[in-house]
């Protein structure tokens, strides 16, 4: 990606903001249902209801809505949360973190696998190796990560009780964190013990999240090493006598990556959107359970200010990609 293509697609990132941002608050208000209702408590009267709908500036149009709120988010405030009656940022740099370990494992995992996969059914081509590979493969991708989930959480909770089966940490651990980022801290410091706590909590979800997406990575990959062995350079070092391991891993690999990483990063996406589901199944404390309290209560400023944020981190991840290929192919960089 040259500095025009990337001058251009940041240009692009505050309309697609704002497009976003606009089709999401006006869809949640012409849904049926009244977030007041959900939180006003029994015997409430009219002008209870009222007042509250007036706090939250739910009695005014949906356009002087959308321009008040326009507003705050100049200032930085995402609004105030009708059911937990919190700042909106406070609440999602609050879990925000958690979902990101819970991602950047579940990525780690499935990037490890995905690629034994594919290298193992490349260097085992046309033989039972391969076809058992095929086999893992199309079994894994045929499989949702929430159904991953729930098959973990019977075997290795239930049937098996290995690890923990709901939370981010075991409450008896003595915790006392400078951020949110509770993995990284505890590793950074040196609590080990800490550390291995959050990843027992944490390597069922991020298994879950992982699989279905080293699936794809292994099958991609795997073709992509096939067009790679075949190629000129492929050949010559063959022929110069090295090995075909040798050749797999120095000579195709590098060049089968390309193709590999850009799906990585469309992928990458729904692994994200995935952790609301796998979040909610483990009764993980992230951003993804908070995302299903908030729609269960209707809270609309809560809900807004969680969207908002995937979309900004989808727009990140997407540039993040264009920018990693760019680097490992220079070809690219001209223009």
């Amino acid at each position: 990606m040259g500095r025009t293509a990337l001058l251009r697609r940041l240009l692009l990132v505050p309309p697609t903001l704002v497009g976003v941002a606009v089709i999401v608050f006006v869809l949640l208000r012409v849904v049926p249902g009244d977030p007041i209702a959900m939180m006003i408590p029994p015997g409430a009267s009219a002008d209870d209801i009222d007042r509250l709908r007036a706090a939250y500036g739910l009695d005014k149009s949906i356009l002087v809505q959308l321009v008040a709120w326009f507003g705050d988010l100049v200032t930085g405030h995402l609004g105030t949360s009708i059911s937990l009656r919190q700042s909106v940022g406070t609440l999602i740099l609050g879990r925000l973190p958690a979902t990101l370990e819970l991602v950047a494992l579940a990525t780690v995992i499935a990037v490890a696998l995905g690629t034994a996969l594919a290298l193992a059914g490349a260097f085992y081509r046309r033989g039972p190796g391969e076809w058992i590979v095929d086999g893992i493969i199309g079994v894994v991708v045929a499989i949702p990560d929430f159904l991953w989930g729930l098959i973990f959480i019977l075997l290795l909770g239930v049937v098996y009780p290995v690890l923990p089966i709901s939370g981010r940490i075991d409450p008896r651990l003595s915790t006392d964190f400078a951020t949110q980022f509770y993995l990284v801290e505890a590793l950074v410091t040196g609590q080990l013990t800490i550390a291995r706590g959050l990843l027992a909590h944490m390597l069922m979800p991020a298994v879950a999240l992982a699989l279905p997406l080293a699936a794809i990575i292994a099958r991609v990959l795997k073709a992509s090493l096939a067009v790679a062995e075949s190629a000129d350079y492929a050949q010559m070092a063959r022929a110069r006598g090295f090995s075909r391991r040798t050749v797999l891993l120095d000579e195709a690999l590098p060049n089968a990556v390309i193709p590999t990483v850009t799906l990585t990063g469309v992928q990458f996406t729904f692994l994200v959107g995935g952790t609301v589901l796998i979040e909610r199944i483990f009764s993980y404390e992230g951003i993804g359970n908070m995302a299903v309290d908030a729609v269960i209560n209707r809270d609309l400023p809560l809900i807004q200010g969680i969207v908002l944020t995937f979309a900004i981190l989808f727009i990140a991840i997407n540039l993040a990609i264009d920018i990693l290929v760019t680097f490992l192919n220079p070809r690219l960089r001209r223009g």
